[in-house]
């Protein structure tokens, strides 16, 4: 396993990060998460290849994502041997610290997410999404009270506006509190619009990014149209606002992944990870295992150097589109 440092911080993680939103009771969720046994080889699958980086959220099974991470943090690693990270912001419950990122809110559910998780304090403390109903101000300082109270030892954010994350940034060093380590935001072969703003300005900021979906829910994994997974048959393939969240001009892009796969003999995946890691701005992307082989390529990907021919081969295709904040 490679290691790096998340942006120019000095917390080290492991280039691979494992996603635990697929984890939980499936009561509480969907019916394609994993409980506590069909979740133990993906963490011992984790350990032995040296995923030390695990990101939750406290909205991820309402939180029994956390519970599940908790119990698999003391049964097969040790707490210091792992980089834990959370997240707080969406609604947990209808009470005024139940959501946000209100001053009430963050003391609130850091201290809910710390006794589902049965640890003291987490690595990577992380805002869901910007908070355009509190100010900038109060958000930052209660975060920044938190880490001064033992309870986070970094901060980090994801998926919103430049402009916005700037702004915070900004009220944070001019107020002399914590500031931003890491940017989870999306990213991959076909949601590149982070590289307009986005990563000019984690460049200069020092902050690493930690994509989510960077396989686009698994649409560059396999062959264009087809759907092999429980998650994928349930995919209105539409956001939130009605969007469509893959374009028809996405077909090259996949076309393109798999015959390059298939010319070096290997997994479509494998292809696809690694050109989201080949950019300097990714710290770690975050992979959200099911099955074994979703970690294992995600890993073998460090490996694959693409050329340059290759990448332009993937990239030619693309067609700007609006990101997704949901």
């Amino acid at each position: 396993m490679q290691h790096t440092r998340l942006g120019t911080s000095g917390l080290k993680i492991s280039r691979i990060a494992l996603g635990c939103m697929s984890f939980g009771d499936p009561a509480q969720r969907m019916s394609w998460v994993l409980d506590d046994a069909a979740a133990e080889p993906i963490f011992r699958q984790a350990v032995e290849l040296g995923v030390t980086f695990w990101d939750t959220a406290n909205i991820y099974g309402l939180g029994t994502s956390e519970e599940i991470v908790g119990r698999a943090l003391r049964k097969y690693t040790k707490r210091e041997d792992v980089v834990l990270a959370t997240k707080l912001f969406m609604p947990m419950h209808e009470g005024p610290g139940g959501s946000g990122l209100s001053r009430k809110a963050v003391l609130e559910q850091i201290d809910a997410s710390l006794r589902r998780l049965g640890t003291d304090y987490v690595d990577l403390y992380q805002i869901h999404r910007f908070d355009p109903d509190t100010p900038v101000e109060e958000t930052m300082e209660a975060l920044h009270d938190v880490v001064k109270a033992g309870k986070v030892r970094y901060l980090g954010a994801s998926s919103m506006w430049a402009w916005r994350f700037a702004k915070m940034q900004h009220a944070a060093e001019t107020n002399g509190w914590t500031r931003f380590v890491s940017m989870q935001d999306q990213y991959s072969l076909t949601q590149r619009e982070e590289e307009r703003e986005m990563f000019g300005l984690l460049a200069d900021q020092g902050v690493g990014s930690i994509p989510w979906s960077p396989l686009a829910g698994g649409r560059i994994a396999r062959p264009w149209g087809e759907v092999s997974t429980p998650r994928g048959e349930t995919n209105t393939g539409k956001d939130p606002w009605g969007r469509p969240t893959f374009l028809d001009t996405d077909r090259a892009i996949v076309e393109a992944v798999a015959k390059i796969a298939e010319a070096r003999g290997v997994s479509m995946a494998q292809i696809g990870m690694a050109w989201v890691l080949k950019n300097p701005i990714v710290s770690a992307p975050i992979v959200g295992a099911t099955k074994p082989h979703h970690l294992a390529d995600a890993v073998a990907a460090l490996d694959i150097e693409l050329t340059d021919k290759e990448i332009d081969s993937l990239e030619q295709p693309y067609v700007p589109r609006m990101p997704t904040f949901f």
